[in-house]
């Protein structure tokens, strides 16, 4: 059996939908998250908790940490956390709808919604900028690794950090530059998803590349393209097995290393940004047992 949740490491589904909540005043949550426990599939649903639970269950997660504010030239990036996350995946729309209404009721009696996004897979991994999302992903034993909790014992191991923003994209402004200066902002080529080597220091892809970091910052990202009403952009998802390679990656990109800001802020913003931990499996449960809940 395995210790994580398994829809972490598998590739992002057809269709998603990504749902965070408060908890609601007076309430307390531990029987609610027991009956969660009992009903999560672990390969269908990720589930993530924020400090705000943890705190009112009066437990402690090592590594959870805050989410940070930090602002940039002409742009800010938010800090919007919640007390609960999920990440419902399916291959059908209408799947989705039928697991939130379940969900929901669960969780009524202690959490109220405050944030629903439905998100897809768009040709085959890209954003809808049309750039491939994920590209320097790691694979196999690898990605392992660089996801899940390991040597922490039984309650942490297998767990999982993850870093959750919705970027909304200016796609009209971004296609009505050259194709040539849209590469530069990425640091790709979007006709073969090949790195320009002479890129700009600004291009996304220099920004962030993994390697270049100092312990290597690398991430395990499950973004989705999201759309609602006149508005679009991505879902990013990066887990780790800690919050650190996030933070390095985040804080190059706003120009705090070198006073660079990374070239994607010319046509997206980060609107929401949060941390969560994901909780280890035991048995096909969630095992929940660093934060005080039985099976």
């Amino acid at each position: 059996m395995t210790n994580y949740q398994g829809a972490i490491i598998e590739t992002p589904p057809t269709a998603a939908r990504y749902l965070s909540y408060t908890i609601k005043p007076d309430a307390d949550p531990r029987s609610t998250i027991a009956s969660l426990q009992a009903f999560i599939d672990p390969d269908q649903i990720v589930v993530g908790f924020g400090q705000s639970l943890i705190n009112i269950l009066n437990e402690n997660v090592p590594g959870l940490t805050d989410f940070p504010v930090i602002s940039g030239d002409g742009f800010d990036v938010p800090s919007t956390p919640a007390a609960l996350w999920c990440w419902l995946c399916a291959d059908d729309h209408g799947e989705l709808i039928t697991r939130t209404h379940k969900l929901e009721k669960i969780l009524a009696p202690a959490f109220k919604r405050i944030e629903l996004t439905e998100a897809f897979r768009y040709k085959e991994g890209r954003d809808l900028s049309g750039y491939i999302d994920g590209t320097e992903n790691p694979e196999g034993e690898t990605a392992f690794d660089v996801a899940f909790v390991k040597g922490a014992g039984k309650d942490m191991d297998g767990s999982s950090f993850v870093a959750v923003q919705k970027w909304a994209h200016n796609l009209t402004h971004l296609k009505s530059m050259p194709q040539a200066e849209q590469d530069n902002i990425i640091g790709r080529r979007l006709s073969d998803n090949e790195e320009i080597e002479d890129a700009p220091l600004s291009a996304h892809v220099k920004r962030t590349a993994q390697e270049s970091f100092s312990p290597e910052a690398f991430l395990l990202r499950r973004s989705m393209p999201w759309s609602e009403r006149q508005r679009e952009g991505l879902m990013f998802v990066a887990f780790g097995c800690s919050t650190d390679a996030f933070a390095t990656q985040l804080h190059r990109m706003c120009g705090k290393d070198d006073g660079i800001s990374d070239a994607i802020f010319r046509f997206t913003r980060p609107v929401s940004g949060a941390y969560y931990w994901c909780p280890p499996v035991e048995n096909g449960k969630l095992n929940l047992m660093q934060i005080g809940i039985h099976a």
